[in-house]
Parts: C-alpha cells; structure tokens; sequence
C-alpha cells in the first residue's frame, strides 16, 4: 500500500482471504480521491433531503418542480443503448455470493442485477468477498464446489451483468477516513460498492466487449442523479476509460423520485439506461415520505397493488417517460419462488407471475424482474409473446397527454391517490412475523430470505415496520372496529414469535438473532419518530468490533 492510500483510509475489518487484491494500493488510493472530491456534496445532499421531509411533515405534498419544467417539455434523448443492453426483457437479481452469482448468470435471463443494496447484509465478508466474485465473472473465471460435491461453472453465454451499489444514505462503516478535519469518519456505501467493481473490472468489460453497467438505488432528487454523473465522469477519467462508457438505470423507488423523472433521465443523459418500478420500496416510501399526514393510512400492504390507481400511474409514467426518452422502462418484481412440494399452490403461484407479467408487458415495459431462476422461462415466455423485437421502446402508451398544465395536476393528483383496502389482524400479523424473520436473517449476515414461498429482502421488512409504525401513529382501526395501538401489537407479536419459536426450536431461535431482531423491530416500530432506514439502525450490529468501536467515539 502507498503512503497515500495509507494516511487517506484505514480499513477497520480484516480482508477475506482470497481477496486481498481487491483492497490493493490502488484501489485504496481511488476509493480515497472519490471520497475527498464527492463526500461533501452526498452530505449536503442528504442533508437537502431532511429539509425537504421537514416540509413535507410540516403539510406539503410531493409535486412536479416548477424550476425544471423546460427540461420535461423539451425535446430530447438519452445517449444510444450499447448493443449488449438493448435486450433486456428478463432480468434476474440477487446478492452477490458466489453460488447466486452463478446461478442468476447462468439462469438463461438477459441480464443479471448483483446487488450490494437490499439483498445482501453489508459484512465486510460479504461485501468484499462479492466484489472478488464480480472480478472473477467478469473474468469468466469463477466456479464453486458446494458442499455436497457439484461443482457450478458459467455457461458459454451468461447473462450481462449489472452492479447495484447501496444507496447515498448507508455508510461503510469498515473504511474509515485516516486523518484531516474529518478523521475517523466512514466513507459512503454507494462510492465503496461503485469504486472497487468500476476499478477492478471497467477496462476488462470494455475490452471483453461489455458495458459497465450499474443500478441506483433509492434516489429522492434530481440532483442526487446528478452526482451519480459526476461520479461516473470522474472515474472514467481517473480508470482511462472512454467518457460514456458507463451506463446507468435508476430504481424509481421514491415518491419524491416519481415526480421527477425527466429530471433525473436528463442528468444522466450521457450514462442513462432507463429507469425501474422499485415497487415495493415505492410503497415503504410512499408511507415515509407522508408519515405525517393522518388521511394518507394504507390499508394492508397486500391489497396495496399494481392496479390500484396510485400504482398505475406511476408504472404508466415510467413507460412513458422513458420511451419518449428512448430508454428501457423496467418492470417490478416477481418475488415468487417455486414450490416444490405442493403442485397446486406452485400453479398458483406461476399463474400470478405470468398475470403480472403480462400486465407489464402489455403496457409497455421493456422487460421485467425475477428473484428465482424458476421463473425466467415464465416471464420470458410473456415477453417473446407481447415483444418480438428486443425492446418496444419505440411504443407510447396510449390515452396519455402530454406533460404540462392541467395535465400535471391530474397525474399530480393520480399519484397520490390514496390506496384502497382494509387494514385487518392477518395485516398486523403478516408484519409482524415477516419483518421480523427477515431482520433476523440480515442480523446473521443473509440479505436475501426465502419468506412463505416468496424471496424477500430489506423492502420487505421496510414496509412491515413502516406499515404498523403509521397504523398505530395515526389510531388506525382494523376492519374488525379495533383500534391499532401497542398493547395489540405486544399481544399479537408474543403470538407470532411464539409460534415462530416453536417451528424453528430453541437451538434455531437463539442461533438465529431472533431476539435482537424482536427489540429491534418492536423499537423502531413504538418510536415516537418513523426511522429513515432498518438497514441504518441495525447496520451497526454487522460491523466487526473495531468498526464499532470507532462508531462508538464518532
């Protein structure tokens, strides 16, 4: 390590054997030039975000900017699509251990999204060892023994790969500035995730005839797009790769982002690929973004779907905001896994992703999301079907007018319709028991969870604390006449865990954090004030104790 890198950060966990590499001098020395040159500026954008909330708490509502509508009325497009993306109607995601990383680019999808976000726990384990995974699939080098003998290796063609770094508001708590005015302080997650996979592997992509291309994740401004481009500019410059070179696609995952669409395809217009419906973290969203505002209560989080009015808009938006941009529009999610001893319930559960899937095709997406390599050839299937070519970008959906005016107002108002639906018991308990189960997975260093037949990860247990936080903030009544408060939400959690408790045995509870993940969870949901991020509050759980210890003094 050089001097440099030395005095600019100190690592604070040991590295994984096997991936010493990718902590080497100079990806120390780049990790460090991003954090100094772009650190005060995610600061000052988080902190624009905290006024903005405040506002929001204080009666105002998300709304299209009036600074920027010449750039939703004008005239333009995003820079062509590389050749390896414009095909795009089945991707698959998933965390980045070495098996996944296999199987989903094996899984005969068009793309795979790794994803250091909400499917995988941020360990130092983790974290570096998947970049070393990345390195070596990117290398067309990686392999893995299991256990039980098989041996997994990459097929001829594997899917294109995609990175998701965490979002600009989680901290790697492990990397630790070294000295100055702001010694001992961690870097940002997104810049750590994005810096070792775009150092180590952007002229190998390029030169294997591959496009560096990312995912980004829970973007509530304009703006904060706008220092993901400059991010890109600069390390393109700093790696020696061609300017353009990069490629992005935004997760549409806000309710703050919803409005500004345009906005945010126009400062990466250089780098876009499009934009996603992150449905499930829109949802939690929507209940954050509005905590405040009593006649804005959900019903429960299964009735909240995609044919609600609120959720049709936002979709329909999507498509057309992209299409007139000439970018994909990505589909949500199919979180449904197979389910192998049940036949019946494992049609049912095929027939609802091949529904989905066809609503998202027919109205206009370009391709959509899976969680399970069981379910590509079902949603590829409803792709071939509505989409001969490799995209229908050059499709506008119908009945839409354009942006402006009264025309705004309307959408305004379509995308903050309230759902309808019932709040009921199984709602409260559904919360209860999968919030928990899944934190506890991610306490124990597992992102991504197989949940009653369904893979979840962070979004999930956002929306169940989120969810019961706003019922019992705002005295919401279940259809039953009784009221939310803490003493129901005691008696139906003692309930659930018994229960759970019971299924997983002694052993299995306490090896599992369950009982750090009931206080954490029943915490965060009685608290006064709705917690930004779960992820943030129990991050500091996964960090090895000199990381701790460190944030301890900060």
């Amino acid at each position: 390590m050089t001097d440099t890198a030395k005095a600019a950060l100190r690592c604070l966990a040991p590295t994984p054997a096997g991936a010493e590499a990718m902590l080497s001098e100079g990806a120390l020395a780049f990790l460090a030039a991003l954090h100094h040159r772009f650190e005060p500026r995610r600061k000052a954008l988080l902190a624009a975000r905290r006024q903005r909330q405040a506002a929001i708490d204080a009666g105002a509502l998300p709304d299209f900017l009036p600074e920027t509508a010449h750039i939703r009325a004008a005239d333009w497009q995003v820079a062509a699509i590389p050749p390896d993306l414009r095909d795009r109607r089945v991707e698959i995601t998933g965390p980045v251990d070495r098996k996944m990383v296999i199987n989903a680019l094996n899984s005969g999808a068009c793309t795979f999204m790794a994803d250091f976000e909400d499917s995988n726990a941020p360990t130092f384990e983790n974290l570096v060892r998947g970049q070393q995974n990345l390195a070596d699939a990117v290398r067309r080098r990686i392999d893995f023994q299991a256990d039980s003998g098989k041996h997994y290796r990459l097929v001829e063609r594997p899917a294109v790969l995609l990175v998701r770094p965490r979002g600009w508001h989680l901290p790697e708590l492990h990397v630790r500035v070294a000295e100055g005015p702001d010694a001992g302080a961690p870097m940002s997650g997104s810049l750590f995730d994005f810096g070792l996979f775009f150092y180590h592997n952007a002229r190998e992509q390029l030169a294997r005839g591959a496009t560096p291309a990312f995912y980004l994740p829970k973007l509530e401004h304009h703006e904060e797009a706008r220092l993901w481009n400059d991010v890109f500019v600069f390390a393109q410059d700093a790696v020696g790769v061609p300017q353009g070179s990069v490629r992005a696609t935004v997760l549409i995952e806000t309710l703050p982002a919803a409005f500004q669409m345009d906005e945010i395809l126009w400062q990466l217009r250089d780098h876009s690929a499009g934009l996603n419906c992150g449905r499930w973290d829109y949802i939690f969203s929507t209940i954050k973004t509005c905590r405040a505002h009593a006649d804005r209560v959900l019903p429960d989080r299964a009735a909240v779907t995609m044919t609600q009015p609120c959720m049709a808009a936002y979709t329909r938006l999507v498509v057309r905001t992209c299409h007139r941009r000439g970018v994909h529009a990505m589909g949500g999610m199919a979180a449904q896994i197979p389910i192998k001893d049940d036949p019946a319930a494992h049609a049912a559960a095929m027939a609802k992703v091949e529904a989905d899937k066809r609503r998202e095709a027919s109205g206009g997406h370009d391709g959509t999301w899976v969680a399970h390599p069981g379910l590509v050839s079902v949603a590829r299937s409803v792709f071939d079907a509505a989409m001969p070519g490799p995209n229908q970008i050059a499709r506008l959906p119908e009945g839409d007018d354009p942006i402006g005016g009264d025309a705004e107002a309307r959408l305004r108002q379509a995308l903050l319709a309230v759902p309808a639906g019932q709040r009921t018991e199984g709602g409260v308990r559904e919360c209860l028991r999968v919030g928990v189960q899944y934190l506890a997975a991610w306490l124990s260093g597992n992102g991504c969870v197989p949940i009653d037949h369904l893979m979840e990860d962070a979004a999930t247990a956002e929306i169940s604390r989120a969810q019961l936080w706003q019922w019992l903030r705002h005295g919401a009544h279940l259809d039953d006449g009784r009221r939310v408060d803490a003493a129901l939400l005691a008696e139906a959690m003692q309930d659930e865990m018994a229960r759970l408790r019971q299924r997983v045995g002694e052993a299995g509870w306490h090896a599992g954090n369950f009982d750090a993940a009931v206080a954490l969870f029943s915490s965060m949901t009685l608290a006064d004030e709705l917690a930004d991020f779960l992820t943030l509050a129990a991050y500091p759980q996964l960090v090895a104790p000199a990381a701790r210890d460190a944030e301890a003094k900060a």
